[in-house]
């Protein structure tokens, strides 16, 4: 893929339970994917992780557009992220900052894709469970990622590895009960 291409991804979290077993996916507008599971987390660290995700795996994508049901995903990451480290990781209530972790992952990925001259990502808001076709297969893959996580075990697939792309241009299966290959 060229630096000058428009990429969409999708992303979404899932968590059995909040917290409980969680999963985090991607999905690319040409099917490849990536999708981990988290035996002990939330719907927001799923959320988040499926956008770190896809933005560390497509660092040399220069528009790079991402599509998310989570405003607090977009919002954590174009409106407070900032705003939290310079206050010395609190919230504006003066309360430590939850998945801080995560946060300052999230700023490294943005700042190297500005030291590389690169445009910053574009966030968009879908959606969830509307039928838009990336989000559904985004949610199909983290829903397949918390079950796996269900088990206790932390993992990460991808199709930028050993797994196959999917047919991004059919809905998912009704029902994220089989699993990875």
């Amino acid at each position: 893929m060229s630096t000058t291409d428009r990429y969409i991804v999708a992303t979404d979290g899932a968590c059995k339970g909040n917290p409980g077993p969680a999963g985090w996916a991607w999905v690319g507008e040409d099917g490849h994917w990536a999708a981990g599971s988290i035996p002990e987390g939330t719907n927001n660290i799923g959320e988040l992780l499926g956008l770190l995700h896809a933005i560390d795996d497509h660092r040399d994508v220069a528009n790079l557009v991402v599509q998310a049901d989570s405003k607090y995903a977009i919002d954590t990451y174009t409106k407070w992220m900032d705003g939290h480290r310079a206050r010395g990781w609190k919230t504006a209530a003066k309360q430590p900052v939850k998945n801080r972790d995560i946060l300052e992952q999230l700023i490294a990925a943005r700042d190297a894709r500005r030291a590389a001259g690169l445009p910053d990502v574009v966030l968009e808001h879908v959606r969830g469970h509307s039928g838009h076709r990336l989000n559904s297969w985004a949610d199909e893959r983290a829903v397949r990622a918390s079950q796996h996580a269900a088990k206790g075990v932390a993992s990460a697939w991808s199709s930028l590895g050993a797994q196959e792309r999917i047919d991004v241009s059919v809905a998912p299966p009704a029902s994220a009960e089989d699993r990875f290959r």
